[in-house]
């Protein structure tokens, strides 16, 4: 009798340092989940657009862009020109920091065609998380307030400049990253506190700029966000 109540005590010890390691793991899953990288930070796609319609060129697009999102990623941009007429430019996260823009790195597309003599009109499309978004075609013509990136294609001499694609270099990023955490520290109203994982909370929201001629996003909401089907997990806020 003795025998078996000390072997039904060795197996409930063990049944209970199981349980825990399960606890553990199961914490430790939350954890990773909490850290990993962010796919919902909000996008105000009505300042990306007037962000390209003044741009002054691709290095100036890039600070422009990285100033209007709010997440922890620099957002590198690809410029080319696919022909005399048609431009271009890709937003992606440039996780390998190889210089390219993989399938599953884009963020934005805009592209930009010319429709005749003095008139253009360009598109943004999200991709991944923001994959719900597509703009309306957007006019512009010759003689519009713009800047030098599109204003340039108007011009008698016009001669596509992007035939051979800029992209964002590695050391460009990092310069991007050291300006734009200035500009966050002398904007804080701007930008809200964040979780871990990137999802702000309290703060002001951001709103279209008031250049944006009214328009409104299709398909995917303010924030070009399409999350439907996708699990829900706990996050550890942090203050």
């Amino acid at each position: 009798m003795i025998h078996k109540v000390k072997l039904l005590a060795a197996a409930l010890a063990v049944s209970i340092v199981s349980g825990g390691a399960g606890c553990d793991s199961s914490s430790d899953r939350n954890e990773r989940w909490a850290t990993t990288e962010n796919t919902n930070v909000k996008i105000d796609w009505d300042k990306v657009n007037e962000a390209y319609k003044h741009a002054e060129g691709p290095e100036d697009l890039e600070k422009r862009i990285n100033e209007i999102y709010e997440g922890d990623e620099v957002i590198s941009v690809a410029v080319h020109d696919t022909d005399a007429k048609t431009q271009t430019v890709t937003g992606f996260f440039d996780k390998n920091k190889n210089g390219t823009v993989e399938d599953d790195e884009k963020i934005f597309t805009i592209k930009r065609d010319i429709t005749g003599e003095g008139t253009a009109q360009y598109q943004t499309m999200g991709y991944g998380p923001y994959g719900g978004y597509s703009s309306p075609f957007i006019s512009i013509a010759s003689g519009m307030l713009m800047g030098s990136m599109l204003s340039h294609m108007f011009m008698p001499s016009y001669v596509p400049m992007y035939t051979r694609p800029y992209v964002t270099s590695t050391a460009r990023a990092s310069s991007i990253h050291t300006s734009r955490s200035g500009y966050r520290a002398s904007n804080p109203e701007r930008f809200g506190k964040r979780s871990q994982s990137g999802r702000s909370y309290g703060g002001k929201p951001s709103r279209p700029s008031g250049g944006g001629g009214g328009m409104r996003p299709r398909g995917g909401g303010f924030f070009g966000l399409s999350r439907q089907g996708r699990a829900t997990r706990p996050e550890r806020l942090v203050a």
